[in-house]
């Protein structure tokens, strides 16, 4: 009886804390991406914020990636697979990603998080390379965000708000 007892209170403690670490899908990106604050990300502020992606990479700042520099993004990807960072990193404690997310899961390198965080950034960049000269300017980059807006805009309004994200959605 006293077991019983005892693991129904640690039963019923897991529940209140996984209560108490409510996740909304796709916080953390519009903490990120929502450059003015009102709770949606217009086309716009995504190509700005694309912009400044560019240029963080853009060591050189010529306005085009080298090969060092697109090696740095891939670096950087790691960086954040290692510090648990990435998609399905705000998860409460105890839960798992779904199926394709998490470290050695899923198509991608073995090192987590499915295709698109371990995919080598040369490939990844290559579909906005608009002329197909094998270089990516930040040009070719911030004109790619229509496409990528587009596919993130699950409910066609125009905008990115936390509605978009999640599964169902």
């Amino acid at each position: 009886m006293h077991r019983l007892l005892s693991l129904s209170a640690a039963l019923a403690l897991l529940a209140g804390a996984a209560q108490a670490q409510t996740v909304i899908p796709g916080d953390q990106f519009m903490t990120q991406w929502d450059l003015d604050g009102n709770g949606q990300v217009t086309l716009a502020e995504a190509r700005e914020q694309r912009g400044n992606i560019f240029d963080m990479f853009d060591a050189d700042g010529n306005g085009r990636y080298s090969e060092d520099e697109i090696k740095g993004i891939d670096e950087h990807k790691l960086a954040q697979i290692e510090a648990g960072m990435g998609p399905g990193h705000q998860m409460p404690a105890g839960m798992t990603p779904p199926a394709g997310r998490g470290p050695g899961k899923g198509p991608g390198n073995g090192q987590g998080m499915g295709p698109g965080l371990t995919r080598p950034a040369e490939d990844g960049l290559r579909m906005f390379d608009a002329n197909q000269d094998g270089t990516l300017t930040r040009d070719e980059f911030v004109a790619g965000t229509d496409g990528w807006f587009a596919m993130r805009d699950r409910n066609r309004d125009g905008v990115l708000t936390t509605a978009d994200f999640g599964r169902g959605n």
